[in-house]
Formats: structure tokens, C-alpha cells, sequence
């Protein structure tokens, strides 16, 4: 796949049980890990397998998982913004507040 495409190819890792080697050999250049609480998981053992790998990961749901993440190996991170339920949820309730 490498010999054709000539950007970097991103594989994103939604299993532990994914064979890496397999994925490398393809053309993949970047793992993008994106497997909820297994994310920290998975990236440790990409990052201990091939060290050299670029990753980009989910931080999770707050500033502590993110930092895990991190401090697991990751290169990047990947952000999830507020659901919108979320968003409607402060909005209602500074409404509530004003009445």
C-alpha cells in the first residue's frame, strides 16, 4: 500500500488483539489508538513492542487520562469535545439559575 499512496497511512487501533507487525509490514506509518478504557492499554504495548511508531490517542473523558496517556507514549492526542447533551446541560442550568 506504501508504494502507492505517498502521504503517511494511519491505521486506527480499535482492538488489542490486532496483529502490529502485520499492519507495519502493509505501509502503516501512524497508529492512531482509539479503544476507550483499553486505549492506555493498547498504546502501552504498540509503544513496547516498536518504541520508534508514531501514535496519536484518545485522551479520554478528563485531564487525568489524558496525562496517562501521555506518560504512556503517546505523540498526539486526539480530543473528544462535550456531547451535546453535555453543552445543553450548562446552558439549562445557568437558565435555571437566572428564573
Amino acid at each position: 500500500m506504501k508504494e502507492t499512496i505517498d502521504i503517511s497511512i494511519v491505521m486506527t487501533v480499535v482492538s488489542e488483539n490486532t496483529d502490529f507487525q502485520d499492519r507495519i509490514e502493509a505501509g502503516t506509518s501512524i497508529f492512531n489508538v482509539s479503544e476507550a478504557a483499553k486505549t492506555f492499554d493498547i498504546l502501552k504495548k504498540i509503544r513496547d513492542l516498536f518504541p520508534q511508531v508514531p501514535i496519536i490517542a484518545t485522551g479520554g473523558p478528563n485531564e487525568q487520562t489524558t496525562m496517562s496517556t501521555i506518560e504512556a507514549g503517546t505523540n498526539a492526542i486526539t480530543y473528544t469535545p462535550p456531547t451535546p447533551a453535555e453543552l445543553f446541560r450548562v446552558i439549562m442550568n445557568r437558565y435555571r439559575a437566572e428564573l
